[in-house]
Parts: structure tokens; sequence; C-alpha cells
């Protein structure tokens, strides 16, 4: 996480004090303004201050994993955004933090509007700050409609929209760098809609060819022939809304070492065939698959907004007081 940020603040008798912000300490809390802190003078006393920062508009979260840095905000109805910095990649767009929009790189998991709201600020504002226009991947049947949109809201601010939507159904895999693989999984909602998987490509030399020295195989290489293996490691999973089925159809989601999930009911009397028939999940689903996730950290996210933060808390540890093993983080 990083340093805690600093503020010099003037209390009743305009005396400067030092006031460190415990909350950027949390391992899951919002974040912060800067991670520099410059000089600035206060009645005459020298005291740190934030260095310049990019305009807050979300009360995104964020928490680090295993070199990945998550961050996002999902509630259900409201808004559903996220990004995975080191991965340069976004997933959906609910609303639109200011600090995303130079990510270049996003995959929308349905078009709702809670996850798709914020498509034309995304776009127009990568256009006024002079960026390249973003790649936007979507499933297949909801981008001509995308489109459509884009344009009536050009008309409106008289303003471009340069991008490039591209379709997806279940099972497309796209290349990013030569690195990254994102397979796109059907998921089960009320509208079609789309999970990620991300993948790292990792290559190792073929056994036949482990003897040879490096310009054996140099040569190998040059003539075409293949000398290396590919495996896939999945790195980073997103079911967007899906009912119990998605997660079942698709076991690459319980492989994946972050794994982002939604966890949109916990009460008791919430009836599950209801839950299921919408499109989302219970807390009850995952007690009864526990066992299946191998995930090093899955976050539940976009809880009904039926809950308060304290609620969901307390229906969530009751069923699961271990939190599957501590691994289980709830994004509120």
């Amino acid at each position: 996480m990083p340093d805690s940020k600093s503020q010099a603040t003037i209390g009743r008798d305009n005396i400067a004090l030092f006031m460190p912000d415990s909350e950027s300490q949390a391992t899951i809390g919002r974040v912060p303004n800067s991670r520099r802190t410059s000089i600035v003078r206060v009645f005459g006393v020298r005291m740190p201050q934030p260095a310049p920062h990019m305009t807050e508009n979300v009360p995104i979260l964020s928490h680090v994993h295993d070199g990945m840095t998550i961050e996002g905000y999902s509630r259900a109805a409201v808004q559903t955004c996220w990004r995975v910095n080191e991965l340069k990649l976004l997933f959906d767009v609910g609303i639109q933090p200011w600090d995303f929009m130079g990510t270049p790189t996003m995959f929308i998991s349905h078009a709702h509007l809670d996850h798709i709201a914020a498509l034309p600020a995304y776009v127009s504002r990568r256009r006024m700050m002079k960026m390249e226009p973003p790649v936007i991947y979507l499933p297949d049947s909801a981008v001509d409609t995308a489109w459509k949109m884009l344009q009536l809201f050009r008309s409106l601010d008289r303003g471009a929209m340069p991008c490039e939507l591209v379709g997806l159904i279940g099972g497309d895999e796209t290349p990013i760098g030569r690195e990254l693989i994102v397979k796109s999984v059907a998921v089960k909602h009320t509208i079609d809609a789309l999970g990620f998987i991300v993948y790292q490509r990792r290559h190792k030399l073929k056994p036949e060819f482990l003897e040879l020295s490096g310009e054996q195989i140099r040569n190998l290489k040059n003539a075409g022939t293949e000398i290396t293996t590919e495996r896939r490691v999945p790195l980073f999973a997103y079911t967007g809304d899906t009912a119990p089925k998605g997660l079942d159809d698709n076991p690459e989601f319980y492989e994946a070492k972050v794994l982002i999930s939604e966890l949109t009911f916990a009460a008791p009397e919430h009836r599950r065939d209801k839950i299921h028939k919408h499109g989302h999940m219970h807390v009850d689903d995952y007690c009864e698959r526990k066992d299946n996730f191998k995930n090093e950290l899955i976050i539940g996210s976009h809880a009904s907004t039926r809950y308060t933060d304290t609620q969901i808390k307390r229906f969530v540890k009751k069923r699961l007081p271990c939190m599957l093993d501590d691994r289980l983080k709830l994004w509120i």
C-alpha cells in the first residue's frame, strides 16, 4: 500500500497540525489522493502537503494482491467499474473514475446501465485529453446499439466519439500484448453477458531441446522449428453479473489467482430461485461451492442496495464464518 497521506490543517489556536490519514493504511480502503508530499508554509511553519493529484469523482476502493492492484466500485443497480492497473485493463463502465481514463483497453460484461452507462464519458474524455481512441470489447449483441448510443451523444455533445467496439461471444480469446490473453466465457444473466479470464502466457523449452547449446537452439528457431510449449496461468477472472450456472459452466473461474465474483444477496429470507432467475447469486451459493474455490483471493462484489454494509457483513460471516479461509473479501 502507498505511504500514509499527509495533511496540514489549522487548529483552533491557529497552530499547524500534522494529521496522518490512517484510512490509507487499510488493506482495502479508499485510494489516497497522493503518494508524494510537497512543502508549504502555514503561518511561517513549513509543513508537508499532498502533491497535485487526479480528480477523485468516484469512491473507489483498492486492494493489492501479489503485485496486482485491484481498484473499483461495485453496487447492484448503482454502478460497477474495475481496473487492474498492472494488467492495463478495465472491466465495466457503470461509472468512469477520472483516473481510469488513461487505461486504453476495456472489457464490458453486459449492457445493463449500472455496467455501461458511463461509456460515452470514457470515450469523450480520452478524446478531450488527446489520448488514443480506446478499444472496447463487449458482447457481440450489444455492439450496434452501443455504437448508436455513442453517436446520439455525439449529436448532443457536438464532439467526436473515437473508439473501436469489438464484439465477443463465449469462447473468444483476445491477445493483449505478447504476454496476456483474455478469454471470454458465457455466463447466466437476464441479457447476453460475458465473464472474463486473463491468462499469462508462459513459454518453456521443449524437453527434447534441453541438452542443446544456445547456438543450436537459435538455428532451430531461425529454421522455423517450434522450440517451446505454451503454458497459460490464470491470473485474474471477473464473472460480471451471473447466476451460479455461470461459475459451474466455467470452472476456470475457480482456478484464477484473483477472482472478482458477484455476491448480490445474502439475507436468509431472500429466495434463491428468484435470485437465480434474475441472474444473480446468494451467499448460500458460495457455501455450496466452497470446496471449488482454489483462488488465492475472492472478491465478493455487487451487493444489493437492500442491505447496509453492516448487514451484508453480518449475513455473510454468519454463513461463512471462516470467509473461505480468509480468502473472501467483501468489496464494501
